[in-house]
């Protein structure tokens, strides 16, 4: 008995060290600067640490968010993709019980017309592969990591999802502020376009002078009606998100919109447990490291038990009334052989693709580092650029006022009038999609730190 014992306990470590039962660590990654070196981190407070609702207070886009986490196609897809992997782990742990059948026969015998004998056999069998080498326990595992992962994409998809929501929302706010300062800038051209034939009637302009006021006036009319095309499309797009027809988007304004002054980013190694794809991708790494162990256990033999019971009124040659009853046991041990070669090379291919998984964890958690930069850059540029836009606009109307008035003394001429005023435009336009780049920038910070966890 004290030598079992040993063997068993000799065994156990040789099979320790083969790696059959070793559980899944995480790799060492290297964090520090994963941000960028201009980036300072402080402290582990994060703007990923609120809620969409805390972050997002537009009541209009909060309505909007809830009616995409409900109909959304794709979120619903990854629901189902859920209860594909719980099915796919009750089934490796259900793998651990024993498997039973069974088998009930009979039928009708008749020798030389004599009178059919009936006899029946009536068994169930079951069998019951005890996991000594991890072949079960890695399989359980593996299916643990696929569920794992399966949620993970779900929170995928709800993060892209709700950022996407935003971006669009936004979007629509940006061209109804740009569609309103071309329909004000329309109106002034007209005046404009008045104003040039009350001169020229007075000979104080030419007929070129008209026209191309007339012509200015109708681009930026034009450009009314590109506006109006680029609303439509991006609220049809917003509508399929939403998993709708077709249709108008109800929706407040840019100005006023509300967001947080300092944008905290936290630690680097907080997307190890925030950012769905990265934590994706170490599950992956995972599921390609108990698929190593498994290449490791078939090495070793499978060892099954099974029996059967039964009843029968038959034994040979003799019929034999009433039934007796029939038991049987065994036990298995299948020992590789003629397939060490096979294995060898399994086990090649699940270390390569472990190490593949490996390369595409720490590349994902590259991205992520990547990501959360250049969202931050774009933040801090869109509103370094604010005040220089507003001094631009400040001294573009004063330009614009300077030449209508040296117009009509007969100090300036129409182009350097057109010049000012089309500059004016542009500049306007540019300040409102500086607005929605920061406001993009945050929506992008948000998402690139994980962000959008309930």
């Amino acid at each position: 008995m004290k030598k079992q014992i040993i063997t068993l306990a000799v065994a156990s470590c040789l099979l320790s060290s083969c790696g059959i039962y070793t559980k899944y660590e995480r790799p060492e990654v290297k964090t520090d600067g994963l941000y960028g070196q201009d980036v300072a981190v402080e402290d582990t407070t994060s703007i990923a640490s609120l809620s969409w609702r805390e972050l997002f207070t537009d009541p209009q886009l909060q309505s909007l968010i809830e009616h995409a986490l409900q109909g959304n196609t794709d979120l619903q897809s990854a629901h189902w993709r859920i209860k594909e992997a719980e099915a796919t782990l009750s089934s490796a742990r259900l793998a651990y019980l024993p498997s039973f059948m069974l088998t009930p026969q009979g039928g009708v015998s008749s020798f030389d017309k004599s009178k059919g004998s009936w006899t029946y056999t009536g068994i169930a069998s079951a069998s019951w592969e005890i996991d000594i080498f991890g072949k079960l326990t890695n399989a359980k595992r593996r299916a643990k990591a696929l569920y794992l992962q399966s949620l993970e994409y779900e929170q995928a998809v709800t993060t892209s999802l709700i950022a996407n929501v935003a971006n669009m929302y936004y979007t629509l706010l940006m061209l109804d502020a740009q569609y309103n300062v071309s329909a004000e800038t329309a109106v002034k051209w007209r005046e404009s376009v008045k104003t040039m034939r009350a001169m020229k009637a007075a000979g104080m302009t030419d007929e070129a002078g008209v026209a191309q006021t007339e012509a200015n006036c109708y681009m930026v009319e034009a450009s009314l009606l590109d506006i109006r095309q680029q609303i439509r499309e991006v609220e049809n797009s917003l509508s399929i998100l939403l998993g709708d027809v077709p249709g108008a988007i109800e929706r407040g304004k840019l100005e006023g919109q509300d967001f947080p002054e300092e944008l905290a980013v936290g630690v680097p190694l907080q997307l190890l447990s925030r950012r769905p794809d990265v934590k994706s991708a170490e599950l992956s790494l995972a599921q390609a490291f108990y698929g190593t162990n498994a290449a490791r256990s078939a090495f070793y033999p499978s060892i099954t038990l099974g029996g059967t019971a039964g009843w029968t009124n038959s034994a040979g040659s003799m019929i034999i009334n009433p039934g007796k009853l029939l038991l049987s046991a065994v036990g298995s041990l299948t020992q590789p052989l003629f397939n060490k070669g096979l294995n060898m090379a399994q086990l090649k291919i699940a270390k390569a693709q472990q190490e593949e998984a490996k390369l595409s964890f720490q590349q994902a958690l590259l991205n992520a580092g990547s990501e959360v930069n250049n969202a931050l850059t774009q933040v801090q540029v869109a509103r370094g650029k604010t005040e220089l836009r507003d001094g631009q606009i400040t001294s573009l109307e004063t330009a614009v006022r300077s030449t209508q008035l040296l117009m009509k003394h007969g100090n300036s001429t129409y182009l350097e009038v057109l010049t000012a005023q089309q500059s004016l435009l542009s500049a306007q336009l540019t300040q409102i999609a500086d607005r929605f780049n920061e406001i993009q920038g945050i929506i992008n910070l948000y998402q690139a730190l994980g962000g959008g966890r309930e």
